[in-house]
């Protein structure tokens, strides 16, 4: 899997008039992950709205991960779920899903990332790494703890938190796979351009 631009969704800042534009206009500016997040939605709703960002991505042949809902990942076939720390554990998520799905686990420290990859887990989303406006309890993870995980680890990592065109650079040697963005993407007036660019940034530095 290629996590190099993943792009999570965000209902309440996304520039575009729905989800599913918002999120087939970045995965034509080269998103290469898509993780459905939306806190507030009902099931149903999630359910709806899962569905159909699916059959976007799936035209474009790239994964669809959901936060935090086993069920609904389950329910559209996505490609896989990403679970927090106080969510659902790693081996019950597994035993429902299969060994064919992906599971991402959300970490701040060492023993976080390790423990997860014992668990089963398949990449890491580590951060936040900068200061963010969509998480308001996160832990900071300095460059250097980014690199004592990435070094205590061998499954695929993205930072996350923060994370924006001024700042991108100072990740691109540090060994992630990828940059897992938000507003840096989905909130900008052109999010094809947008994710563009943090693409380019993060893979060239140009």
């Amino acid at each position: 899997m290629d996590y190099t631009l993943y792009v999570c969704t965000d209902r309440e800042l996304m520039s575009s008039a729905s989800m599913e534009e918002s999120v087939e206009l970045a995965l034509k500016g080269g998103a290469s992950v898509v993780q459905l997040r939306d806190k507030h939605a009902s099931g149903r709703q999630m359910y709806e709205t899962a569905l159909a960002l699916k059959a976007v991505t799936d035209r474009f042949g790239v994964p669809l991960i959901i936060n935090d809902r086993v069920d609904i990942a389950m329910a559209v076939d996505a490609a896989g779920v990403h679970l927090g720390q106080s969510d659902m554990p790693i081996e019950a998520a597994r035993r429902l899903m299969g060994a064919g799905k992906v599971i991402g686990v959300s970490a701040a420290r060492v023993d976080e990332a390790q423990a997860a990859e014992r668990a089963g887990a398949d990449y890491l989303g580590v951060g936040a790494v900068f200061a963010t406006g969509t998480k308001d309890n996160t832990r900071p993870v300095t460059r250097e703890l980014l690199m004592q995980i990435r070094d205590a680890v061998t499954i695929p990592m993205v930072a996350i938190g923060g994370i924006a065109a001024e700042n991108v650079g100072t990740l691109r040697d540090t060994g992630i796979n990828g940059i897992a963005v938000v507003s840096a993407v989905v909130a900008q007036p052109d999010v094809t351009e947008a994710a563009r660019r943090m693409r380019r940034l993060f893979e060239t530095g140009e």
